[in-house]
């Protein structure tokens, strides 16, 4: 079992289980350091003070609160433990709720919260069972790194999890950031609606971090000094490409099922869209002298139509009177 982050107990009314905060994730991601790219050594970060230039340690450093900019509080970590906080050392569960009245952005880091000796066994099986039956989740209270908060205590594989959760008032308003209002056709709703569809799982339990595969590659590569993996073909994107939503959505509702092995029900493309043509006034405006050429070589070759025409107009009239002519003299 991970080391224990925090050791207390849930206050659940007046039943009180002890127990251990165990982290419920692992980092798995791939860390790097700092180096001076002349001789790779390492480069290290140096606590000093500012008033006298001399590095510290870390029993040399404390904790202070700025008042202003010449005035500043120092705080003990003894002073902290003794603020009188009733959640000091409890998880406080102070009510139940559904889980789906929960908004998901609420949430923050999860832990695990095992029993801390055998004591604890009973009522913590007890809390568990009343969290399965009623399909509710608790809301808690608990103070943990110098501050109040809030927390959200649901049941995972026989485990009591402890999700962190932020206050109200910590989360922004994304009011200023949707957008303007725009028309869609029902038919372009129900096509995404059917992408939905053919894209839903029954779990997400499969899915992998292809960007820390393709990171240990690169490590590997250059570690055994291997050439370094080149993206595959078609792997970038063209960007700032506007595209016709409908057929976006065919040609996704079509993938996502040739990728289940479904088969298509026929091909579906992307078509780019055209932009449209520039009126004449804008032509004008953005080509200048070009456009002033286009129109002379326009009026030249338009002049030429109109004598060609004149021509054969003149043409007809003198085969019309030699036309009159003959017929007077054979009368």
């Amino acid at each position: 079992m991970p080391r224990p982050l925090w050791t207390g107990a849930i206050s659940f009314g007046l039943v009180t289980i002890p127990v251990k905060v165990v982290s419920a994730t692992q980092d798995h991601s791939i860390h790097f350091r700092q180096v001076h790219l002349e001789d790779l050594g390492r480069v290290r970060t140096r606590k000093v003070c500012e008033l006298d230039g001399e590095a510290l340690s870390q029993d040399e450093i404390g904790k202070g609160y700025e008042l202003s900019k010449e005035q500043t509080v120092p705080i003990t970590d003894e002073e902290l433990d003794r603020i009188p906080l009733p959640t000091a050392k409890a998880i406080e569960i102070v009510a139940f709720v559904d889980a789906d009245s929960v908004d998901p952005i609420r949430i923050s880091d999860s832990y695990y919260l095992a029993i801390d000796g055998q004591v604890a066994a009973k009522p913590y099986t007890l809390l568990r069972r009343a969290l399965e039956r009623s399909d509710k989740v608790a809301v808690a209270k608990f103070a943990w790194h110098n501050r109040e908060r809030l927390g959200l205590l649901r049941v995972r594989e026989g485990a009591i999890v402890l999700h962190s959760m932020r206050w109200p008032d910590e989360i922004r308003s994304p009011e200023s950031l949707a957008p303007r209002q725009v028309e869609l056709d029902d038919d372009e709703i129900d096509r995404a609606v059917q992408l939905t569809d053919t894209m839903a799982l029954d779990s997400i339990a499969g899915f992998r971090d292809a960007y820390r595969d393709a990171l240990e590659e690169l490590i590997a590569a250059k570690s055994e000094g291997r050439k370094i993996p080149e993206p595959a073909e078609g792997e970038e994107q063209e960007e700032g490409k506007v595209v016709d939503l409908m057929a976006a959505l065919n040609a996704s509702v079509e993938a996502a099922k040739e990728s289940r092995g479904e088969g298509g029900g026929g091909e579906a493309t992307v078509h780019e869209m055209r932009p449209r043509k520039k009126t004449a006034s804008k032509k004008a405006a953005s080509s200048g002298k070009a456009t002033t050429g286009r129109k002379a070589g326009a009026s030249g070759k338009t002049t030429g139509r109109k004598a060609g025409a004149g021509k054969t107009t003149a043409a007809k009239r003198t085969t019309g009177a030699k036309r009159t002519a003959r017929k007077r003299s054979a009368s």
